[in-house]
């Protein structure tokens, strides 16, 4: 054991780990070679094969030095926190633990559970231990809960440390809106389903592919005014064969009367391979939408001919695919030359046949392995070059000169600049947001715009966004959906070209901690004039209930918009492994329904039932010297009340398509003052009192 105790010195932590494993073969029911094993494998942040020593280490001697309160570390680190918290329990009664650090362990795991008043018990008694750090995370504990003042005392008695600097940032910028109000209007859905089974093909080996699907589009198909679905749809794995007709992608028209029809055959949309996202847009100007398709190792593009079928014009319109694994798009004209382009999110480096083995050796213990065991990849940007035709920007615009984990992108205005930029994020590496440098190039401004990483400084495993104004400032911010115990992350844009995480501030922190967020969307669903925020929830695992402490099947949430800055979680019926989703106004009633996948399950329809609701404006743009879907406009809208700002896209959530339609709630205004249009050309239109609760259709002057 001296020559790993030499090794682990020098933090030479392999040959470290290589010296204790001789000694275990030699002692196997030494503890402390056991003890040390485990810890050479965690220095090595080896987590998963440390707890195999660790265990016998614990369970040999648990008055062994620390030996227990390691082995509860590592099944914090693994997200079994129910076993950690046993662990950490026992470690506290034997003699050989330091109790500040095992408290301190103890109230973390407790936080993870959900457990706050335990978890702020714990956090005090480790500061009473001695524990330094425990000031420092009873602080950000606090923070997240919503009590900053409470927060910044603790920290602030702690020392000088990053956490108190991003504290005091936060409070400093928290001037949010305030406008008193009671509790806000609920929001209901009554939930359907569609005609389908959305599968993954997965058959036990776990291939990474299987997690993600599947994306969602909600566009008018047929211009009878009233919004479709489309549903994106796995393959065998790791064929990729779609030839069995369950593995195809699905269309089903609106009936008008609440149901959906499959239309899928007609339409040519079948598809082929393992699709995972769908953008929806009018890209050539002809006034029909088409449909782009992102997958496994292959995408395509689908021009509507306007009789109810598409075309696939995919290698003539030059997007065929390099094989990289796609997983969602979005439509944008970035050079607002009246064309809309199109960006390509890309996640991993993926083979079937090199997909290494992650989770535990025993039946039913596999799970799907964690993103850092994947090389990324760079997004990719396509020029509308017109007549049908795309040229490949990405090196010289400047998006390929970035690598990340892409899974869900949306565009806004973060600048006020008129110029749409890019905000991709990305799976446990830093978030990418490309400022439009107005010149067909982009700077990358993450990392100095304060969006690169989560509150708590590290690098998130982002999924879903929407990049829109919740606070009725006039500025757009961010929503980031994440995992469990990582929070989503609210950007609040504070107008000088820099954001502020402002999750705990809002109430989005406390309210996401035990959600493992997908798609994500940003909208108005009880018309009282305030944005909410929809989440919709899954574990990555189908199996986590048996091998962490985390639940598979999750519920989707909305947090309700308070109007005063603030949130109110609301959790939805019926649980699911949920991925994708979009939203549209299905029945035209004036409130904004949602439709979720689920793997291996149909997707769910869920018709917006909130009342109380209030008025509501929803405009359908006709671009003329714009794109004709509008894409990129910036509508204000001025009431009694106040004024709100929204932007016509497409792009939101996770590997979805949303209607182009830009829905306002107004609450109790029965009409709008001013509805002020900044088309992409440039063009600024007015409209002046507006009556309230009507689709209405407005077109671009030429001027």
């Amino acid at each position: 054991m001296e020559r790993g105790l030499a090794a682990f010195r020098k933090r030479d932590f392999a040959a470290a780990a290589g010296a204790f494993e001789e000694a275990v073969r030699q002692q196997p029911s030494s503890a402390k070679a056991n003890k040390l094993l485990g810890m050479a494998y965690v220095a090595q942040e080896k987590y998963r094969e440390a707890a195999c020593p660790l265990e016998r280490a614990c369970a040999l001697n648990r008055h062994e030095e620390n030996a227990c309160y390691y082995l509860g570390r590592v099944y914090y680190f693994l997200n079994r926190f129910s076993e950690a918290r046993g662990t950490l329990e026992r470690a506290l009664r034997s003699e050989g633990t330091a109790r500040g650090p095992a408290l301190l362990a103890l109230a973390l795991t407790l936080e993870a559970l959900g457990e706050a008043e335990p978890a702020e018990r714990a956090y005090k008694q480790a500061i009473r231990a001695g524990e330094r750090r425990a000031s420092i995370d009873y602080g950000m504990f606090l923070f997240h809960h919503g009590r900053g003042n409470e927060s910044l005392e603790v920290l602030a008695k702690a020392g000088p440390s990053p956490e108190l600097t991003r504290v005091r940032k936060a409070l400093a910028n928290a001037a949010l809106p305030k406008v008193p109000r009671g509790s806000p209007w609920p929001v209901g859905f009554d939930a359907g389903t569609l005609d389908m089974v959305v599968r993954n093909g997965a058959a036990g080996d776990r291939h990474q592919i299987e997690t993600m699907p599947a994306g969602v589009a909600v566009f008018d198909y047929d211009n009878d005014g009233w919004p479709d679905i489309f549903v994106a749809n796995g393959a065998t794995v790791p064929s990729l064969d779609k030839s069995d007709r369950r593995f195809q992608n699905r269309l089903f028209r609106n009936h008008r009367d609440g149901t959906f029809a499959g239309v899928t055959e007609k339409a040519g949309l079948a598809g082929a391979g393992y699709s995972m996202g769908v953008a929806a847009a009018d890209f050539d100007n002809d006034g029909w939408v088409d449909v782009f398709v992102a997958g496994v190792g292959s995408q395509a593009l689908y021009r509507n001919r306007g009789d109810g079928t598409f075309e696939d014009i995919t290698a003539r319109a030059g997007l065929r695919s390099d094989g990289s694994w796609s997983i969602a798009a979005g439509w944008f004209d970035y050079d607002r030359d009246g064309l809309l382009d199109l960006f390509v999110v890309r996640y991993v480096v993926w083979n079937p046949a090199t997909e290494p083995y992650c989770g535990l050796l025993r039946p039913g213990g596999r799970t799907y392995c964690h993103p850092r065991h994947y090389q990324p990849l760079a997004d990719a940007l396509y020029h509308n070059e017109g007549h049908g035709r795309f040229r490949d920007v990405s090196r010289e615009s400047g998006i390929a000169a970035h690598a990340g984990k892409g899974m869900g992108v949306a565009f806004g205005d973060f600048d006020g600049d008129g110029w749409l930029d890019v905000f991709v994020a990305n799976d446990t590496v830093p978030n990418f947001l490309f400022h439009n440098q107005r010149n067909g190039t982009f700077t990358e401004v993450a990392l100095p715009a304060g969006v690169a990483y989560g509150e708590d400084g590290s690098a998130s495993s982002s999924m879903g966004a929407d990049f829109r104004d919740f606070d009725n400032d006039g500025l757009e911010d961010i929503f980031v959906t994440a995992l469990t115990n990582e929070r989503f992350s609210l950007y609040r844009n504070l107008g000088n070209g820099n954001f502020l995480d402002a999750s705990a501030l809002t109430g989005i922190s406390a309210g996401s901690l035990l959600l493992s967020g997908w798609s994500a969307g940003m909208f108005d669903f009880n018309n009282d004039g305030f944005k909410d925020l929809f989440a919709v929830n899954g574990n990555v695992d189908d199996n986590a209930d048996s091998v962490t402490s985390q639940k598979s099947r999750q519920p989707n949430a909305v947090f309700v918009n308070r109007g005063d800055g603030t949130f109110q979680v609301q959790v939805l019926a019926g649980e699911a492994l949920h991925r994708g989703a979009a939203f549209g106004d299905f029945d035209r009633d004036g409130r904004v329904d949602v439709v979720v996948t689920r793997l291996n399950e149909a997707p769910v329809v869920l018709r917006n039932t909130s009342s109380p609701s209030g008025h509501w404006l929803a405009l359908r743009l006709i671009g003329t010297r714009s794109n004709r879907d509008g894409l990129g406009a910036r509508v204000r809208l001025v009431a009694p009340s106040g004024s709100q700002w929204n932007r016509a896209t497409a792009s939101v959530g996770y590997a979805g398509s949303s209607d182009r339609i830009v829905h306002f709630g107004l609450g109790g205004d029965a009409r709008a003052s001013l509805v002020e249009i900044e088309w992409p050309s440039g063009i600024k239109q007015q409209l002046r009192d507006v009556p309230a609760d009507q689709y209405l259709q407005v077109q671009e002057p030429q001027r």
